[in-house]
């Protein structure tokens, strides 16, 4: 009888300490589901904002030549459509004439300069503001555009990253060519793909024939021209190319705006 008390005994143990592993096992494989979880989530967080950021970073640097390069550094928000922002100068600023000039590269290198007020009233009255302001001296060319349809330095930005200025922009696009053809010698302001307010500080200045192909919102306005030493930049500082060798990215010559004078 007392055989037969200590085999029930052992075997309801054996049944308890069953039940016992099956549920540290249960609660084991339940922890390793979860962090495996989390680790699929946290991971498909980091893929996410990659992706994010690099879209950004693609939509305003390969929007096309001449686009403004870059989101302010504060946000991925272009500028609203239709609207300007911040203080931009009166179109009558530009007082509908012609503007007289010269724009220094690199101190070596001095460019004569036109702009035509009554062509692109706004975009002149713009550049002519941040001139008066001396908002370009000191600032870089961050972007040369290279390749056989087109040869273009772009220059302005706001910290030599291509970022634009987060509090400024104004539209439409004014006096582009209707058929997209940018001749040598050519000034035309930089902006955002398919939006005509998301115009800034940033131009371009064209040293080779250039086809930029409209967008939703158009071309790109054109505030005027190269008057003198346009060779001097071809030879000083595009014949070097860009950086990495690629069609566009930054000029194998860092450049810099050293002077600039409008009368």
């Amino acid at each position: 009888m007392a055989a037969n008390k200590n085999a029930e005994r052992e075997a309801r143990e054996a049944r308890d300490r069953m039940r016992r592993y099956n549920a540290r096992q249960a609660v084991h494989q339940h922890q390793g589901s979860r962090r495996r979880r989390d680790n699929v989530i946290g991971a498909a967080g980091v893929v996410l904002i990659a992706s994010l950021a690099a879209a950004t970073q693609l939509f305003y640097f390969n929007g096309g030549p001449g686009t403004a390069v870059a989101v302010p550094s504060s946000s991925a928000t272009a500028p609203p459509p239709g609207v300007n922002v911040g203080n931009v100068p009166d179109p009558s600023f530009a007082e509908g004439k012609t503007w007289t000039g010269s724009l220094g590269l690199n101190t070596t290198i001095p460019l004569g300069i036109s702009l035509d007020g009554a062509a692109a009233p706004q975009a002149v009255a713009s550049f002519l503001g941040s001139v008066t302001a001396n908002y370009y001296v000191g600032k870089t060319c961050h972007r040369m555009v290279l390749s056989s349809s087109a040869g273009l330095l772009q220059c302005g930005s706001i910290d030599g990253t291509g970022a634009t200025d987060p509090g400024y922009s104004f539209g439409p696009v004014e006096n582009a060519p209707t058929d997209g053809l940018y001749p040598a010698g050519t000034i035309a302001m930089a902006r955002a793909g398919g939006n005509a307010y998301s115009n800034g500080r940033q131009f371009f200045i064209v040293f080779q024939n250039t086809t930029l192909p409209a967008d939703a919102a158009g071309g790109y306005s054109v505030i005027g021209t190269v008057t003198s030493g346009l060779d001097q930049l071809v030879s000083g500082i595009a014949s070097a190319g860009i950086k990495d060798g690629s069609a566009d990215g930054a000029p194998a010559i860092p450049t810099a705006i050293t002077s600039l004078t409008i009368q």
